[in-house]
């Protein structure tokens, strides 16, 4: 067990547009993984848009842009296909 996201504090104001970055192991995939409800948090807050991400279900995680440094393309496909996938997946 370690312990991340020690202390973080994190206010973004109504209609900006909002960036994460820094080096490899700072836990910029962590904090947007815990505000999507994909892991949750062992201990502390989180609220998105004014709702706690773990109720706000579906219906909230559709009001979030987020493009992950993970993803992958395939090959053979185009950026058409890959959109449609997304939403077809995200209602």
């Amino acid at each position: 067990r370690r312990e991340v996201l020690h202390g973080l504090d994190l206010t973004v104001e109504p209609g900006t547009v909002f960036g994460v970055i820094g080096p490899n192991g700072a836990g910029k995939t962590t904090t947007m993984r815990c505000l999507l409800d994909i892991i949750r948090p062992s201990a502390g807050t989180i609220s998105v848009l004014g709702q706690d991400p773990q109720q706000g279900g579906i219906a909230l995680r559709r009001r979030i842009g987020y493009l992950p440094g993970e993803l992958h393309l395939e090959n053979r496909t185009t950026g058409r296909r890959m959109v449609e996938h997304f939403a077809a997946i995200s209602g």
